[in-house]
């Protein structure tokens, strides 16, 4: 069992009475993909991923000193200005897990109130956005407790707690690169948080953008949570979290070094074995739309007639993320919008790049 007492919050005698603290955090892409976990929320194999900077959730967290400790969690859920009760249960249980580590939680009665900077049901993952975000806020009401906290052990452990919110979110709070999961070429790397990617990014990937096509908003048949479970006992797990690892390996060399070929292939094939494990799964399932082939094919053959360095990823969704560098921005965007957009629900897509994690506002 791991120790994971270095997170667990001194006792404070100054409790505030009252406040609020306002935090953004955002979504994150990842290139590597997380696809299988133990309890509670670690990972079978490491992932890494663009932080985003478009996509975020913004999240107050107003809190009131109770006169006498709470039996229960006490707080009120906003989502955009109106109440959200089928929200309810994931911060309840969101809070028992974190408990052990922030035990000051039941001094206070909370209000939380959250939005997205993106349109909601968009099939974009707000898990990991609106995890990180109340993390980072609940961590700087432990801060204002405990001064003596240094930024890395703030970090470490909003990483660490948003992770117990949703494993991805532990990778949105720090940018651009983040790596989450034990990997012994990642220096610092563990299961229990993620860090940020420990080496100098090379220049190819400043501002790297990301334009999400939103092939389709309906909600998932299938939930990341019931598709993780799934790996246990999959036919190809343990070769597929042995390929996650030598993909990471060759995926920070390539970030060190520019090479953009060789980040097409290791991206575009992480995608697509995300989605092999779903169809191979029993019971099997696809989240894939025919649109969203018929974009992969078309950004195929856009990058062979232009020799442009674009390519995809996908999360476990049917959504396409359509990545490439700022210096092609303007020609990328002349064939999203004439080539892509029509694969769009209601010809939506979300213009986003690389961004730097989670901040107070």
């Amino acid at each position: 069992m791991a120790d994971y007492s270095q997170f667990i919050a001194k006792k404070s005698v100054n409790i505030p009475n009252k406040g609020f603290f306002s935090c953004s955090s955002p979504s994150n892409i990842a290139l590597v993909k997380y696809w299988g976990k133990r309890p509670i929320q670690l990972p079978e194999n490491p992932s890494i991923s663009f932080t985003l900077d478009v996509c975020k959730t913004e999240t107050i967290l107003q809190y009131e000193k109770l006169e006498n400790p709470s039996e229960d969690f006490q707080f009120e859920l906003l989502f955009e200005g109106k109440p959200k009760p089928d929200f309810k249960p994931k911060i309840q249980s969101f809070f028992q897990r974190i408990e052990a580590y922030v035990p000051f939680l039941k001094d206070f009665k909370f209000v939380i109130e959250t939005k997205n900077t993106f349109p909601h049901s968009s099939g974009i993952a707000s898990s990991a956005s609106g995890m990180s975000a109340l993390a980072y806020c609940i961590m700087h009401l432990e801060k204002s407790m405990d001064t003596s906290i240094t930024d890395m052990e703030f970090l470490k452990k909003a990483s660490f707690l948003s992770r117990l919110g949703s494993g991805s979110a532990s990778r949105s709070i720090e940018g651009p690169v983040t790596v989450w999961g034990n990997h012994n070429e990642i220096e610092g790397s563990s299961d229990a948080y993620a860090v940020k990617f420990p080496h100098n990014i090379h220049e190819n990937f400043n501002n790297y953008q990301d334009t999400i096509l939103l092939v389709d908003k309906g909600e998932k048949q299938v939930s990341s949570s019931v598709g993780h479970d799934l790996m246990h006992g999959h036919p190809f797990a343990e070769q597929r979290f042995f390929q996650a690892n030598t993909n990471i390996t060759k995926l920070k060399d390539v970030l060190v070094s520019g090479d953009l070929d060789r980040f097409i292939e290791i991206v575009e094939s992480e995608a697509l074995t995300l989605h092999a494990m779903m169809m191979t799964s029993l019971p099997y399932f696809i989240l894939m739309k025919p649109n969203t082939l018929s974009v992969i094919h078309k950004i195929w053959k856009y990058r062979k007639d232009t020799g442009s360095k674009i390519c995809f990823t996908l999360d476990a969704g049917a959504n396409v993320h359509v990545l490439y560098p700022n210096s092609e921005k303007n020609e990328v965007m002349d064939f999203i919008n004439s080539e892509l957009v029509v694969y769009c629900e209601k010809g939506q897509y979300i213009c986003d790049k690389i961004g730097l994690g989670a901040k107070l506002l």
